[in-house]
């Protein structure tokens, strides 16, 4: 069964920003959703439990997919993926992990290693937001795999100081606004970003444009 509403448990604000803008795009007319941003990681591990415990109970009653969203942010991702998969299965809810093809109402998913990545995967959409920057950035080596990316945020801040934006710091909620507004989701070379798309379009019953992703991470 397809769901009518999404619920997003976000780490902090930019990524909020970010998901408000480019889901409406994404989802089919009569799917709603809602993204909660908390005050960065240890915020949403710690309030989690509770508040997975909470969906549980509304499960019976709405035809809803969860979602858990959290930056790598230099940890070990699987580790990290573990945590969040104990977590859900202590709360009763079955992840998408975890169904193995069947049903699953919650789907834990790592950005790798912070938003930023995304952005370094559609440059047409950074470019159209900030159009000083230059086209070949992405094909030098540092960036050439926006996974791989050491220092996401760093990275992106620096280049746009470079090119006369965000002298004062990168704004990451402003930021994650304008970007999104342009991103073309079938286009993006983040695998982590695929990652969730693919979650997100199972979750509504639509196809992955462009075949499943894969990642070490799993299901």
């Amino acid at each position: 069964m397809t769901a009518h509403h999404l619920e997003l448990l976000a780490e902090e604000g930019s990524i909020k920003a970010f998901l408000d803008v480019l889901l409406p795009g994404l989802l089919p007319s009569d799917c709603t959703f809602y993204v909660h941003a908390f005050k960065g990681k240890s915020d949403l591990l710690k309030k989690l439990p509770e508040r997975l415990r909470t969906y549980q109970r509304m499960m019976m009653s709405y035809n809803l997919r969860l979602f858990v969203i959290v930056d790598q942010n230099g940890g070990d991702c699987r580790k990290l993926k573990a945590q969040l998969e104990e977590t859900a299965h202590e709360s009763g809810l079955a992840t998408r992990t975890r169904a193995a093809g069947f049903p699953w109402q919650v789907v834990n998913r790592i950005v790798i290693e912070e938003l930023e990545a995304w952005y370094f995967g559609d440059w047409e959409a950074v470019r159209a937001a900030y159009p000083r920057l230059k086209p070949d950035t992405i094909r030098r080596a540092r960036y050439r795999d926006p996974d791989r990316i050491q220092g996401t945020w760093e990275a992106f801040e620096q280049i746009l100081k470079q090119r006369g934006y965000f002298k004062d710091g990168l704004r990451k909620i402003e930021a994650a606004r304008a970007i999104a507004t342009h991103f073309d989701p079938d286009r993006n070379r983040s695998r982590s970003f695929r990652i969730f798309l693919e979650a997100v379009y199972e979750a509504v019953g639509q196809p992955l444009p462009g075949g499943p992703a894969v990642s070490c991470r799993g299901r």
